[in-house]
């Protein structure tokens, strides 16, 4: 394992463990706007975020949106009614919020995208996520490595899923992956049978696992009922990872593929342990909401939210100052000392 790694992750442990200093008024509000709780990640997101937030001292309005841009939207009109003094916010599609979110900059009510970026307003002040573009090579780059193809000729047969086209995150986790794969698609090693290649085409709308589950039914039924193997899913998230594993379970009988994955989401895990999902690109939710803490202290007490891009997210109407944490892959080789040495699982959640 990486000492690099094990000490970034210890580090983050660390910090997300750290009691806080107490200074903030309690009277002030924080609104945090999550996208659902249907997946695990979303619930720690947020957990985290106004655990640390009301060590802080300050009052926290945690809403989920149960995936429902118009639940999200009424959610934030009542804390902008309610007098919240900034709003924290994960949204379902990143162009959806530009009428509710004018009316948060009327109020001047600072705004801060978290993870995903929200689209064409310029009601935003800052943007916390990990550097997506990172995980779409690293999930590229593991492929690569676990066929090496810089020593096999192939041909491997590769399909792609990605994630809502409305999450400006798919750009960067496509794009990312996408870099690293297509000259080894243009060089014949990587073919892709069922001719499904752009972000549009590999699409899933929500990031939804059955949605992802019957369009790859669709794929393997159309090109690999003949025994056709495949040998690798490019997926971006572990919920559309979960639809690959579910299909193939049902519809695939020939060697099992390489899958990728993103989140380490709580229902993945068991199949990075029993190698039906090769790895997840794992982004420490606590590492964020330590940051974006941090980022609505500082706003808070009248400054400037710390950043480390001025450069790469621009949501339409200008660059968005952007802090961005790194991520770390995870496979059957390093998830005990990633996910449970860490205490982001333990052992009997992962059963």
């Amino acid at each position: 394992m990486n000492k690099k790694i094990l000490a970034a992750v210890a580090a983050s442990a660390m910090l997300a463990s750290l009691s806080l200093t107490v200074h903030a008024d309690s009277d002030v509000t924080i609104g945090v706007a999550m996208p659902t709780q249907d997946l695990q990640r979303w619930n720690q997101d947020g957990e985290n975020m106004k655990a640390q937030l009301e060590e802080k001292g300050y009052t926290v309005d945690l809403q989920y949106a149960g995936n429902d841009v118009q639940t999200q939207v009424s959610q934030i009109e009542n804390m902008i009614a309610n007098g919240d003094k900034l709003l924290v916010i994960a949204s379902i599609e990143g162009d959806s919020l530009g009428t509710v979110l004018a009316q948060a900059k009327e109020a001047g009510i600072p705004v801060i995208a978290y993870d995903r970026l929200i689209m064409n307003t310029d009601a935003v002040s800052y943007y916390a996520t990990f550097d997506n573009y990172l995980v779409g090579k690293t999930q590229g780059q593991y492929i690569v490595d676990a066929l090496d193809l810089d020593n096999q000729d192939g041909p491997f047969n590769l399909e792609m899923v990605t994630g809502d086209p409305g999450d400006n995150n798919v750009n960067f986790f496509f794009g990312g992956a996408m870099d690293v794969l297509q000259p080894y698609i243009d060089e014949g090693k990587l073919v892709v049978p069922s001719g499904q290649m752009t972000k549009d085409e590999v699409a899933t709308q929500g990031w939804d696992t059955a949605t992802a589950q019957s369009r790859f039914e669709n794929i393997l039924s159309s090109f690999y009922a003949d025994g056709t193997n495949l040998d690798a899913v490019l997926a971006s998230n572990d919920s559309t990872a979960l639809g690959v594993v579910n299909a193939l379970a049902a519809n695939y009988t020939g060697e099992y593929p390489i899958i990728t994955g993103q989140d380490c989401d709580i229902a993945n895990v068991p199949h990075i342990v029993d190698g039906t999902q090769a790895m997840s690109v794992f982004k420490d939710t606590r590492t964020l909401a330590a940051q974006v803490v941090e980022m609505v202290d500082a706003i808070m007490t009248g400054g400037e939210a710390p950043v480390n891009d001025t450069e790469t997210y621009d949501n339409g109407t200008g660059v968005i100052p952007s802090y961005l944490c790194e991520p770390v892959a995870v496979t059957v080789d390093n998830y005990k000392e990633i996910l449970i040495d860490s205490g982001y699982y333990t052992e009997d959640q992962i059963q």
